[in-house]
């Protein structure tokens, strides 16, 4: 059992107290294998692999090959450290090994959580020994920021094109110096969709240069048109774009001999006789062997949008995705596959950190905040081996967590698992809790608050969070006096088909159910995400805490 003195700490405080920023800014890659996960691994070790290589909610993802290294990133909306990018030398093993950034830009927008809007499907390329990465922000433009190394520092990321409405960039440097932006359009703040457009960019790639060009036209036979990839190959421009909407849609390809156009089309995927649904929007990658491969993302709901590996060849200037029994140029994904063939020597087995012992900085990878972080939200002490979590006060209004921007989360790792805390609170005023959270549309959580001077778990329930719906709780159980201070363990277990029961123990051996079986639902256009938050509804001038001793992701 760890125990430690608040006063032995205190000249330390504003040293650790901006330890969490810091653990939110980029950083060098860790070494993946000592956290892989309990609960999924992609890898099979006998040359082959299962799908999803992610399975976890990276959305809308692309992917760029320098070399021999194979590097992700995914839309991150409203959740930061924004823009993680992941990396891989086989296409199979990802470990997260930095973000763009901390605090998402406009700072002050993104101080309060913003469900759905920031950062949507983005582009990353390599071009003049640096890395560009676009992304939009439907409702503000285009942004584009820069790296030497991909684990970061990024610059400051810049506005390419201010305008409501405009998602989904993809930039292209042609071979005879000229670049080209493709994007298309959001129903929602545009007032139209499903149409593609290509303007002309400096070589620079930090602004346009001219106008938009309407390039193709999906509403004939290819709704929800959206996500475009541009490429080109053997004399042709290719734009890869998910058509037919997220869960049920199929993969369209055009290709051109002109940059805008005419455009000829053709679905190269669908779901098949397959279960996975939706299969689409993602990125064409090759290895350093020669092989064409896809990565994209399928919809599972509570779950988000996992990343599938599909195999690619070329047939008459066409890319056929996954396989294709029947002959007829248009795949359909698999489920297992050999692994992609690479140069370089095999790769270790690396999935992204799920379990933190919070033993050093940085903060593990896996986590985010559901808004920009303050630095009094919470402090790491790898020394001691706990990350302390400060009450924060709810705010002005408030209704449900929806509205509260402290939530320490983690993407769901797999179908089935098991999350365990373990944690002391220290409560200084009425009204302060921690708890252990399963956040989405709909919600709930295992928490332990000070009420009465007395210490008190109950499961609380949400339903329609977005809605402003109250919550419910079960009636509370009080925790023995004798077992104020001391560590208590708190536990959801997830099941087949996002079904959450809570439970918690003194003891971490034997764990006692409280409150009914909850099922998980995503949140705004994101998978549900699991983690922590400690809150007060007291307006006091100082604030109590739960100490994190570990958090833990098993069967």
């Amino acid at each position: 059992m760890k125990r430690r003195s608040f006063v032995r700490f205190r000249p330390f405080i504003g040293l650790l107290a901006g330890l969490l920023f810091l653990a939110l800014q980029p950083a060098p890659a860790q070494t993946p294998t000592s956290n892989l996960s309990k609960v999924w691994v992609p890898d099979l070790g006998n040359g082959r692999y299962k799908n999803p290589v992610l399975y976890a909610d990276y959305s809308d993802p692309d992917v760029v090959r320098v070399g021999s290294d194979f590097y992700l990133t995914s839309s991150s909306f409203n959740c930061v450290p924004g823009l993680q990018i992941l990396h891989s030398k086989d296409l199979v093993n990802w470990s997260i090994i930095g973000n763009v950034f901390g605090a998402q830009p406009p700072l002050a927008r993104y101080r309060e959580p913003q469900h759905g809007n920031g950062v949507w499907a983005p582009a990353i390329r390599y071009h003049n020994q640096e890395f560009y990465l676009y992304y939009p922000d439907p409702d503000l433009g285009i942004f584009v920021t820069k790296a030497k190394n991909p684990a970061g520092p990024w610059s400051a990321p810049v506005c390419v094109k201010e305008a409501k409405g405009w998602i989904d960039p993809c930039p292209l440097w042609d071979a005879d110096g000229r670049a080209y932006l493709v994007h298309g359009f959001a129903g929602s703040r545009a007032g139209i969709k499903t149409i593609l457009a290509i303007s002309p960019m400096a070589p620079s790639g930090l602004r346009l240069t001219g106008d938009d060009v309407l390039v193709f036209d999906g509403h004939a036979g290819h709704p929800t048109l959206e996500g475009p990839k541009f490429y080109k190959r053997n004399g042709y421009y290719y734009i890869f774009a998910p058509a037919g909407g997220v869960p049920t849609g199929w993969q369209l390809v055009l290709r051109s001999r002109s940059v805008y156009g005419p455009y000829e089309e053709k679905i190269v995927m669908d779901q098949g006789k397959t279960p996975i649904n939706g299969p689409h929007q993602g990125a064409w990658v090759d290895t350093d062997a020669g092989e064409d491969w896809f990565l994209h993302f399928q919809d599972q709901g509570a779950y988000g949008r996992v990343v599938h590996l599909q195999p690619m060849v070329w047939k008459n200037d066409w890319p056929v995705i996954g396989e294709d029994p029947d002959g007829d140029g248009k795949g359909q994904p698999v489920l297992t596959y050999r692994k992609p063939r690479i140069k370089s020597p095999a790769q270790p087995l690396a999935t992204p950190p799920t379990s933190d012992g919070f033993g050093r900085v940085p903060l593990g990878r896996q986590w985010q905040w559901h808004a920009n972080p303050q630095d009094y939200w919470a402090y790491l002490n790898p020394a001691a081996g706990y990350l302390r979590l400060y009450s924060v006060p709810l705010p002005e209004g408030y209704k449900n967590l929806w509205q509260v921007p402290n939530l320490l989360l983690q993407k769901l790792p797999a179908e089935a698992f098991t999350a365990t805390a373990k944690l002391t609170f220290s409560p200084r005023v009425e009204g302060e809790k921690v708890a252990l959270l399963m956040m989405g549309l709909d919600y709930a959580y295992l928490g332990l608050s000070n009420q009465g001077g007395r210490l008190l778990l109950s499961q609380s329930v949400c339903k329609d969070a977005d809605k402003g719906t109250a919550e419910t709780a079960t009636p509370p159980v009080e925790v023995p006096a004798a077992r104020a201070g001391q560590p208590i363990y708190l536990r959801v277990a997830v099941r087949a088909g996002a079904m959450c029961q809570f439970s918690y123990s003194f003891d971490n051996q034997h764990f006692q159910p409280l409150g009914a079986e909850f099922k998980a639902r995503e949140g705004k256009w994101i998978g549900a995400k699991v983690g922590l938050f400690c809150s007060r509804t007291a307006k006091f001038n100082d604030a109590g805490n739960a100490d994190i001793d570990w958090f833990n992701i098993d069967k």
